[in-house]
C-alpha cells in the first residue's frame, strides 16, 4: 500500500470525481488520491492520514469555495505543513489571492479551470521534480 497522498479539495464533486480519476490513470497506484468537499473536510482528511503515518504529498483546491476560501485553507495547511506541495485550482481566482498564497503558502502552481490533462500531469510530475 502506498504510504503517500495526494489530496483534492473543491465544492464540486464532479471536479473531484475528475481529479481522482485523471491523477489514477497517469499515476496509478503509487499515491493515494483523498478528496474533500470544503477545507473543513480536508482538515478531516488530513488529520486521518497524519494518524495513519501517511504524508501527503500535493494539496491541489479549489479557491471559490464555502466557507474557508482555497487561498485561505492552503496558507493554513502551509502554516502546520509546509512541506506539503500547494497547488490552486480556479475558475475565478483574482490575483491577490493568488499572490498572497505564492508569498504565505509557497503556492507551486495555479491551475485554471477548464484544465487538461496533460497540464495537471506536467504540473504534479514538475512538482515532485
Amino acid at each position: 500500500m502506498p504510504n503517500s497522498a495526494i489530496l483534492c479539495v473543491d465544492d464540486e464533486v464532479l471536479i473531484l470525481d475528475s481529479l481522482k480519476e485523471q491523477l489514477k490513470r497517469h499515476f496509478g497506484n503509487r499515491y493515494i488520491y483523498e478528496i474533500a468537499q470544503s477545507a473543513e473536510e480536508g482538515w478531516e482528511v488530513i488529520n486521518e492520514l497524519v494518524e495513519d503515518n501517511i504524508k501527503i504529498i500535493i494539496t491541489i483546491c479549489d479557491w471559490l469555495m464555502p466557507g474557508t476560501k482555497g487561498d485561505e485553507f492552503l496558507i493554513q495547511i502551509h502554516r502546520r505543513f509546509p512541506q506539503i506541495i500547494k497547488i490552486m485550482l480556479t475558475g475565478q481566482a483574482d490575483q491577490n489571492a493568488i499572490a498572497r498564497t505564492q508569498r504565505q503558502a509557497n503556492l507551486y502552481a495555479c491551475l485554471d479551470k477548464p484544465w487538461t490533462e496533460e497540464q495537471l500531469y506536467q504540473i504534479i510530475t514538475s512538482a515532485l521534480g
